[in-house]
C-alpha cells in the first residue's frame, strides 16, 4: 500500500509528464512542415467566423477541432499559396492579436485590421486587401432607426470597438453622448440588443451581416456628405506582420495579383456564405436550437474548462502544501544555511505577493507572450494555462495552508516531538492530514474560482467554455439565448464540484479521528515524563 507521501509524488510526477507531453506536442505538431500561421478572431462576420465543418472551404483552428471561414480566410489562402506554405489558423481575442504577431505565435494578422499609425510602430503592414466604408449599426424599432446623417444621432448613446478607428470616429457626431469602448463586436451586440446603447459605428460589411442574422438590428447607410469622413487610408484593411518580416515583399506581391472584381466577388460569396436568419421563434426555442448546432462546440470547452481548473487546483494545492511546510523548518543556526533558508523565503513572499497582486489575465499575456518574445519558447496554449492558472492558484493557497498550519494546536507539534517524530514526520503524518481536512473548503472554493477564471485565457488562444460561447453568438447573433446555455453549464459544473467536495468534507470529519490520534500523543507524551 503507497504512503500518503508518495500518493503526492505519483500526482505531482503525472502532472508533469502531462505538461511536458503537452509542450512537446506542440512544438512537434508546429515542426513538420513550414506554416504561414495567421491569427484572427474568428468572430467577425462575414471577415472571419468559427463554424463546425469544413464546408465552403473553411480552414482548421490550431488546437481546436473547429473551422474558420470567410473573407480573411479566403485572402489568407490566396497568400499562403504564393508563399508555399500551409495555412494555419490561429484563433485568440482582438487584444491578444498584436502580441501574438510580435511574439512568433503568427506570422501575420488577417483580421479586418486598418494599419494605424500607433499599429504601425509594433507591426509592419502590407497593402491594402480590402476598402469599406464606416457606418452604424442601431435597432431596427429604436429611435434612430430613422436617422440618415450623423446629425440625426444627438445625445445617442454612441461606442465602438477598442483601438479602433471606430471609436475614434465617433468625436465626429455632434452633441453625441460617447460610451466606454468595448473588447469586441459580440459584446457590443449585446449592449445594442439589450438597449444599453443606441448603436455602435462598424464597418458595411459587418452591418449587411448583422441585419442578415438578426431582424433586430439595423444599418444605416448614409451619403457620402452625412457620413463619417475619413481618408481611403483610414477605411482600408492590411495585413499586419512582424517588424522587417522577409515575408513582406511575397505578400504584397500576391496582393498584386488579386484584382478587385475578385475581391469584391470573395467579399459577397462571403456575406452569402452566413446563415440565412430562422423564422421568429420564441427564445427557449433558439436555446434549444442553438444547443443542438453548436452542442460539440459547448461540450469542448466546458472539458477544457474543467481540465485547466482541475490540474491548476491539485498543482497549485502541491505547491501550497510544499511551500506552507517549507515555511514552518526552524530557522537554521548555520550562517551559510541561514541565508539559503532567508534567500528561498523572501523568493516564495515576492511570488506570493506578485500572483496575488496582479490578474490572471495579465499573467497569461506575460507568461505565454512574453516567454515567447524574449526567450524563444513556444508554449502550447493548453500548457501554458495549465501553468498559468498552477501558479497562480499556488500563490492563494500558499496562504491558506499557511492559515490551516497556524490552526493546528501546537501542543500536537510538542507530542509529536516528544515521541521522537522529525519536523518531516510530524508534518506528513500529524499536521498535513489536519490541514488538508480544515483547507478543504478554501480548496473547493479555489476549484469553483478555477473554473470561471478560465473565462480570461482567450487572449492567449485557449478555446474554454467562455471563448465558445462568444464564437456561438458571433455567428447566430443570438446573444441572450447563446449566453443562457453557458450560464447553465457554468452552474452545472460549479454545482456538481461543490456538492461532490462537501461530500468529501463528511467522509473526512467522521467521527473526530484526528482527536482520538493527538489525545495518544499527549497520553505518550505523559508517559514519558513519569518514567524519568
Amino acid at each position: 500500500m503507497l504512503k500518503k507521501g508518495n500518493k503526492v509524488q505519483t500526482i505531482v510526477y503525472s502532472l508533469a509528464l502531462l505538461m511536458i507531453s503537452l509542450f512537446f506536442a506542440g512544438n512537434t505538431a508546429l515542426a513538420e512542415k513550414e506554416t504561414f500561421t495567421v491569427g484572427m478572431e474568428a468572430g467577425y462576420p462575414p471577415f472571419n467566423w468559427t463554424q463546425q465543418d469544413d464546408s465552403n472551404g473553411a480552414v482548421p483552428i490550431k488546437g481546436s477541432k473547429e473551422f474558420a471561414g470567410g473573407y480573411d480566410v479566403e485572402i489568407a489562402k490566396k497568400i499562403a499559396d504564393g508563399l508555399g506554405k500551409e495555412l494555419v489558423i490561429f484563433k485568440t481575442d482582438w487584444d491578444g492579436l498584436p502580441p501574438a504577431v510580435t511574439s512568433g505565435k503568427a506570422d501575420a494578422i488577417i483580421a479586418g485590421m486598418s494599419p494605424t499609425e500607433e499599429r504601425k510602430r509594433t507591426l509592419d503592414f502590407s497593402d491594402y486587401y480590402y476598402s469599406s466604408q464606416l457606418t452604424m449599426l442601431v435597432k431596427k424599432d429604436g429611435s434612430f432607426s430613422k436617422a440618415t446623417s450623423l446629425a440625426d444621432f444627438k445625445d445617442a448613446k454612441i461606442t465602438a470597438q477598442l483601438n479602433t478607428l471606430h471609436y475614434n470616429v465617433i468625436d465626429q457626431i455632434p452633441d453625441v453622448a460617447k460610451q466606454t469602448a468595448m473588447s469586441d463586436f459580440s459584446a457590443m451586440r449585446v449592449a445594442l440588443e439589450s438597449g444599453k446603447i443606441d448603436g455602435y459605428v462598424t464597418e458595411v460589411p459587418e452591418g449587411i451581416t448583422a441585419e442578415k442574422l438578426n431582424p433586430n438590428f439595423k444599418m444605416i447607410r448614409f451619403d457620402k456628405e452625412n457620413g463619417f469622413q475619413t481618408s481611403e487610408a483610414d477605411n482600408a484593411i492590411a495585413i499586419g506582420m512582424k517588424k522587417k518580416s522577409p515575408d513582406l515583399a511575397k505578400v504584397n506581391e500576391t496582393l498584386a495579383g488579386i484584382s478587385q472584381k475578385e475581391r469584391d466577388e470573395i467579399m459577397d460569396h462571403a456575406i452569402n456564405q452566413q446563415p440565412d436568419v430562422k423564422e421568429d421563434q420564441p427564445w427557449y426555442i433558439w436555446v434549444k436550437n442553438i444547443a443542438k448546432d453548436n452542442w460539440k462546440m459547448f461540450l469542448r470547452g466546458a472539458g477544457t474548462t474543467l481540465l485547466i481548473a482541475l490540474v491548476g487546483t491539485v498543482v497549485g494545492t502541491t505547491i501550497g502544501l510544499g511551500i506552507g511546510i517549507y515555511r514552518t523548518i526552524p530557522t537554521p543556526e548555520k550562517t551559510g544555511l541561514r541565508m539559503a533558508y532567508n534567500l528561498l523565503n523572501g523568493i516564495f513572499s515576492v511570488y506570493i505577493e506578485i500572483f496575488r497582486g496582479t490578474p490572471m489575465i495579465v499573467q497569461s499575456m506575460v507568461i505565454f507572450y512574453g516567454s515567447s518574445q524574449l526567450y524563444g519558447i513556444d508554449m502550447n496554449p493548453l500548457t501554458a494555462a495549465l501553468i498559468i492558472v498552477s501558479i497562480n492558484t499556488g500563490a492563494y493557497m500558499t496562504e491558506i495552508v499557511r492559515g490551516g498550519i497556524f490552526s493546528v494546536d501546537k501542543g500536537q507539534f510538542e507530542a509529536a516531538s516528544a515521541i521522537g517524530m522529525t519536523h518531516w514526520q510530524t508534518m506528513t503524518n500529524v499536521v498535513i492530514p489536519q490541514v488538508f481536512r480544515n483547507t478543504l473548503p478554501a480548496i473547493g472554493n479555489e476549484f469553483v474560482i478555477n473554473i470561471k477564471d478560465t473565462s480570461v485565457l482567450n487572449v492567449i488562444a485557449v478555446s474554454e467554455l467562455f471563448f465558445a460561447s462568444k464564437t456561438a453568438a458571433g455567428a447566430n447573433f443570438r446573444f441572450f439565448e447563446t449566453f443562457t446555455i453557458t450560464c447553465v453549464i457554468y452552474f452545472v459544473m460549479t454545482f456538481t464540484v461543490t456538492r461532490i467536495l462537501r461530500y468529501l468534507e463528511k467522509r473526512l470529519d467522521g467521527d473526530g479521528s484526528y482527536a482520538p490520534y493527538a489525545n495518544q500523543m499527549q497520553t505518550a507524551k505523559l508517559e514519558r515524563k513519569d518514567e524519568r
